[in-house]
């Protein structure tokens, strides 16, 4: 693969890392996480390729 595309990856997966890291700790601020799981589901699509693609986990509220 070129230094193009594997630059340009990793600045998409280094963006949505960040940024979801963001959304679910401001999600979770304030609210009664201690203790509590929380299922988590990240999908990234590439419509032009057909692509889908869902990691599934598991968030802790911080205790």
């Amino acid at each position: 693969m070129s230094d193009d595309f594997n630059m340009s990856m990793r600045k998409f997966l280094k963006q949505v890392g960040v940024t979801s890291q963001q959304a679910i700790e401001e999600a979770m601020r304030g609210n009664e996480t201690a203790g509590k799981s929380y299922a988590v589901k990240a999908v990234i699509t590439i419509e032009e390729l057909g692509l889908t693609h869902e990691v599934t986990g598991e968030i802790k509220g911080q205790e």
